[in-house]
């Protein structure tokens, strides 16, 4: 919550404000997020406008989660631009919005930034965030680490559906090698 009063309701006027603070619960996606205790960096600039207070600047932190492909940790640096208008109780803008969600607004010369951020940072991080552009993954059958597997790693496996012809085959093979005519 950041408190308005020191804005002047002038249009134009201004402030700046830059701060950090620690999260109380995780932003983010399953696979990557600001963790709880996390770091947030706010620089931001607050101006009055004839509608209410223009919030615009700055936010970043460190998100940690896991590579998508090999579940290796990973850190990404997050950094979102805010723009958004928080309206004065009974402005023009307050009273034709359709709907209550659709504007943020000033409650008690106070303004609550904790959605917009939230929001903010959540479309910003991947859903499926990667060690690196070109990570292989994990082997499908094994689950070893396809980085630090051997050359050609790989496993012969039959399709179930052929199964019991390559049994056949073998079988066939096997039987030739013997007489030598088939």
């Amino acid at each position: 919550m950041i408190d308005v009063r020191s804005v002047p309701r002038r249009a134009g006027s201004m402030i700046e404000k830059a701060w950090t603070l620690e999260t109380p619960d995780r932003i983010g996606a399953e696979m990557i997020g600001i963790p709880a205790g996390g770091e947030v960096a706010f620089d931001l600039r607050l101006e009055s406008v004839t509608e209410g207070v223009l919030v615009t600047g700055t936010v970043t932190a460190v998100a940690e989660g896991q590579c998508g492909r090999c579940l290796d940790p990973l850190t990404q640096d997050v950094s979102v631009y805010l723009t958004e208008l928080f309206a004065y109780p009974d402005s023009e803008t307050d009273r034709t919005a359709e709907d209550e969600e659709e504007l943020e607004r000033i409650v008690d010369e106070r303004i609550d930034l904790e959605q917009v951020v939230i929001d903010a940072i959540a479309t910003e991080l991947p859903l499926s965030p990667l060690c690196t552009q070109d990570c292989p993954g994990l082997c499908p059958i094994c689950g070893v680490k396809l980085a630090d597997a051997e050359e050609g790693h790989g496993h012969d496996i039959i399709d179930p559906r052929w199964a019991k012809l390559a049994d056949r085959l073998t079988e066939t093979d096997g039987d030739a090698g013997e007489d030598g005519d088939r």
